[in-house]
């Protein structure tokens, strides 16, 4: 066992947004985004109502409907990540845990073939849920997710003394404990109104406020500040790195002088363990148009006729 320096390392956002219907998470999701910066991409399960929103910023979208499995997220989000969106929104992430063809509904098909096991029907459900956090939290964009909060209503004295019924948001519609896996977790009231359940940045604790794209700037401001990591740093780095070896190594035949020698053309001077992500995002996209030019050479040319 190794002990080292603690180092804050930049990494990318992993942001939750709950509330109840109508309390602004698609909206405030989007001015956050812009407010991040670069490409932005939308995985909408709502029934269309991402596109509401076009008049907020540059957005794209994909709709997905029912059956709301993890293996539909997951196509999704690595359509989104190959097409080299910076900032993924998965509105909503709900729909995943309670929505038709989700966990919940997968569980109790599985307790009904099993007899009513309940217990050990959760296994597998479960399983497969965790892909798509893995997922989430391996992503080389920033990630925010909206979740449906449950809805009770109160009865609360207003400011002039006379009780009001309000909409309350409760925990969010998700597996217990969900906000865990997010560094920030913004909860939103029916006026609109943002407070933090979690906050590993320090920058809204104690704070009541409306999301904006200021929101989004400091959050980018607090993720830049830190020092950025490399594949000596991180092991997903580290192992992406393998990867991307290994492409080029089959590339050129296993000839690994050739094979690093090109790699080190791409990004001279620099060892493999102080690659960063940029690093990495660069060798892949030379590696895409490296063999995108080995199979054109490859492909027999079709014979003039005579």
């Amino acid at each position: 066992m190794i002990f080292q320096r603690a180092k804050r390392l930049q990494s990318k956002l992993r942001l939750g947004i709950t509330g109840t219907s109508g309390s602004g998470k698609t909206y405030s999701a989007l001015l956050l985004a812009a407010g991040l910066g670069g490409r932005i991409a939308m995985i909408d399960t709502e029934n269309g109502s991402g596109s509401l929103y076009a008049n907020i910023c540059d957005y794209d979208v994909c709709t997905l409907n029912a059956p709301y499995t993890v293996e539909r997220y997951l196509t999704a989000l690595k359509e989104a990540e190959k097409a080299g969106y910076d900032v993924i929104i998965i509105d909503s992430l709900s729909h995943e845990w309670s929505g038709e063809g989700g966990i919940l509904e997968q569980h109790d098909l599985i307790t009904e073939k099993m007899r009513g096991n309940s217990f050990s029907s959760w296994r597998p459900v479960l399983q497969n849920h965790n892909k798509l956090l893995s997922a989430m939290l391996a992503s080389p964009a920033h990630i925010i997710a909206t979740m449906r909060s449950k809805t009770t209503y109160a009865q609360i004295e207003n400011d002039r003394g006379r009780t009001e019924i309000k909409k309350i948001g409760l925990a969010p519609v998700q597996r217990d404990g969900m906000e865990y896996e997010f560094g920030v977790v913004f909860d939103l009231n029916s006026e609109h109104v943002a407070t933090v359940s979690k906050d590993r940045t320090g920058l809204f604790d104690g704070q009541a406020f409306n999301i904006n794209s200021q929101t989004g700037e400091l959050l980018r401001d607090w993720l830049n500040s830190c020092e950025i990591p490399t594949t000596s740093d991180n092991p997903i780095l580290k192992q992406r790195a393998k990867t991307i070896y290994g492409k080029f190594l089959n590339l050129y035949d296993n000839d690994q002088e050739r094979a690093k020698a090109v790699i080190n053309a791409i990004i001279p001077d620099k060892p493999s363990s102080q690659w960063t992500e940029q690093d990495l995002i660069k060798l892949d996209s030379e590696f895409e148009s490296r063999q995108s030019e080995s199979e054109a050479m490859q492909e027999p040319k079709e014979e003039s006729p005579e």
